[in-house]
């Protein structure tokens, strides 16, 4: 009988065999927590289904394997400079940190700054940005000209 009941629950185990992935939720102040909580992701995101997130958070979501990963109110980018290179996708300007693999990119002349890291294998970066920056630029409203 014993037997029998562990069998029974191998499927859902099975089911299971990606689990969630570990992104770290952001602390963001009040006024980003409200704006990221009504950010309106796609399920699929070049191609890949969304994944649970661990712990799991408004703040947070993951698409694939390996995982693209988004943290949505995270501080500005401490390595971001006034001079620094920024990449400009249908409106939402995103700031590539590090040149190294995977990278990170955030949008960053928000109100609230959301963080995508993209690994290599969803090469270009720019279709990912591309399919998560509509929700971005429809949801979190720019800051004053000239903030970044």
């Amino acid at each position: 009988m014993r037997a029998l009941l562990l069998l029974g629950l191998l499927p859902v185990a099975a089911a299971c065999g990606d689990g969630a992935v570990k992104v770290p939720p952001p602390a963001p102040d009040a006024a980003s927590a409200k704006l990221c909580a009504g950010l309106r992701l796609p399920e699929r995101v070049k191609g890949r289904e969304r994944r649970d997130t661990s712990p799991e958070s408004p703040l947070t979501a993951a698409w694939g394997s390996p995982a693209i990963a988004l943290r949505c109110g995270v501080p500005r980018p401490p390595a971001m400079r006034p001079d620094a290179q920024l990449i400009t996708i249908n409106g939402v300007h995103w700031f590539p940190y590090p040149e190294g693999r995977p990278v990170t990119y955030t949008a960053v002349g928000r109100q609230a700054y959301v963080e995508v890291t993209v690994p290599a294998r969803y090469e270009p970066a720019g279709d990912v940005l591309i399919e998560l920056g509509d929700a971005i630029r429809t949801t979190i409203p720019e800051k004053p000209e000239g903030q970044m």
